[in-house]
């Protein structure tokens, strides 16, 4: 592909991206949580959250590819990764047994993994070229899965002996295989065991459980989520980011995970588009991208917010 053609592709899919910020309403009052911000220095943009040991969590920067780590209990974050030029950051995961970050890269049809101990690169994988936008990323104990939004399939690289491996791509069908919006499957957690995907998917509005052996999904009945973007799974509780409503969402999902029930909506007035989220130290780290601002964002500041649950 051409320069100039790579460039009017990676243009197409950051539209589409901005396109689900378009309407985004004012943030709403808090929801009596006693609301904080820590800043990402320098950054231009973030979108992807994380995890990490003890009050560390780290936070991507958009447009760079670099990413940020920082202390929940603190309440600082400085420049852990300095990408290489043509990265971006989207979904993010820390594993943190084998000391590894993963990185969905977007638009380039990417993924990145760095080390958590010195933040140097440990390898890179390119799943796919245009039209594909490397949204979000699981762990289980075997690996890591990423979504592609505009494909009806996930990727799976392997770790073995805390080494990753060529990756593997796994096609979907059902619900989950559906392409038809703008942007379609996006955040995806793993349940303890590594045997069922829950799989958030922007187009539909919905969330989707997909077998990771046969790529077979179905819905969660009874969960209607619009706008949702990154989502977390903590035991039977899902939280649910719905970005242009600037909303977390908690939602309990039934044993069997067949049915999911809204216990609650968390606002606040420090939402800008928020897109994912992680939990760290107690507490709710979300990722606060502004593409309300537009696209790409032109706000001064980039932060993630930190939420008592």
């Amino acid at each position: 592909m051409t320069a100039l053609r790579k460039a009017s592709a990676l243009a197409a899919a950051l539209a589409a991206t901005a396109a689900l910020a378009l309407t985004a309403p004012p943030a709403g009052a808090t929801d009596g949580h006693a609301d904080t911000t820590i800043t990402l220095p320098g950054a231009t943009g973030t979108e992807g959250v994380a995890r990490g040991a003890g009050s560390t969590f780290y936070a991507g920067d958009l447009l760079t590819g670099d990413v940020y780590r920082g202390d929940v209990r603190r309440g600082t974050a400085a420049k852990f990764v300095d990408a290489p030029a043509g990265r971006f950051a989207t979904g993010m995961k820390a594993d943190l047994d084998d000391h590894l970050l993963f990185v969905a890269g977007g638009p380039t049809g990417q993924g990145y993994v760095y080390s958590t101990t010195t933040g140097a690169p440990v390898a890179s994988y390119t799943f796919a070229s245009a039209p594909t936008f490397i949204n979000d990323v699981a762990l289980t104990t075997r690996g890591a899965w990423f979504t592609d939004s505009s494909r009806a399939v996930l990727y799976f690289v392997p770790v073995k002996d805390g080494r990753p491996g060529a990756f593997s791509t796994l096609h979907l069908s059902g619900p989950a295989a559906d392409v038809s919006g703008a942007f379609n499957n996006n955040g995806i957690q793993a349940t303890t065991d590594g045997s069922r995907l829950v799989v958030a998917h922007s187009g539909q509005g919905a969330v989707n459980v997909v077998n990771p052996r046969t790529g077979t999904s179905r819905a969660v009945r009874g969960l209607r989520v619009p706008n949702v973007d990154g989502i977390l799974l903590d035991d039977h509780t899902l939280w649910v980011v719905r970005n242009n409503d600037n909303e977390v969402v908690k939602v309990r999902l039934s044993g069997d995970l067949r049915s999911g029930t809204v216990q609650r909506t968390i606002t606040s007035s420090l939402f800008e588009t928020p897109t994912t989220v992680a939990l760290s130290s107690g507490k709710l780290v979300v990722a606060n991208a502004k593409f309300d601002t537009g696209f790409p964002p032109t706000a001064t500041q980039y932060e993630v917010v930190v939420i008592d649950r």
